[in-house]
């Protein structure tokens, strides 16, 4: 399998955004680690990946990405190739239902997900999201509203929250992206 990749400057840090031949599969936070253990991270996933650096297969996310951080775009048109369990998959689809500048509750997503006793499994499998900020974990809260763990860090969590509630209803409706979800680049409407 041929992976691409590419390394952006964001607001909150390095960003490590990823892709296979059916979408993207990874959008993860650097923190202190370098490109070579950011790719070793993933060698027990795709033991005989090829891992090549393209700014351009990547350039449609990177300037999503850009026009998010500046405020101008609050949804996103990026095929998604996740990889999981059915559930994860499943809470991993709830999250892109969460509205631009709003929250839910752990238990909220297993209701809609129609498992709602599953709270502690939905946090497990939020961790677990491969797609930061376009599959908005973040946006997930304790069901008192209290920001909870976050695999980027509470700042980082907290400012993603504040960003969006800062742009909420600032953002021009011509200028929004369609949600695509799923395999092979399928749009939401089409699950």
């Amino acid at each position: 399998m041929r992976l691409e990749y590419h390394v952006m400057s964001s607001p909150v840090g390095l960003l490590f955004v990823a892709q296979g031949p059916r979408g993207l599969r990874h959008l993860e936070f650097m923190g202190r680690k370098s490109i070579k253990r950011m790719i070793a991270g993933h060698a027990a996933q795709y033991p005989a990946a090829e891992w090549t650096p393209s700014l351009l297969k990547l350039k449609s996310v990177i300037e999503q990405l850009e026009a998010y951080f500046v405020g101008s775009a609050s949804q996103f048109d990026v095929a998604l190739d996740l990889e999981g369990s059915p559930f994860q998959v499943s809470v991993w689809r709830a999250l892109l239902e969460i509205p631009y500048g709003q929250t839910r509750s752990y238990g909220d997503i297993a209701k809609i997900i129609g498992q709602p006793r599953s709270a502690r499994a939905v946090g497990l499998a939020n961790n677990q999201n491969p797609v930061a900020i376009i599959v908005p974990c973040h946006r997930v809260v304790g069901a008192s509203g209290a920001l909870t763990g976050y695999g980027g860090g509470l700042p980082r969590k907290r400012w993603l929250l504040e960003h969006e509630a800062r742009f909420r209803g600032k953002v021009d409706p011509t200028d929004l992206f369609f949600v695509a979800s799923g395999r092979s680049g399928a749009r939401r409407d089409r699950h």
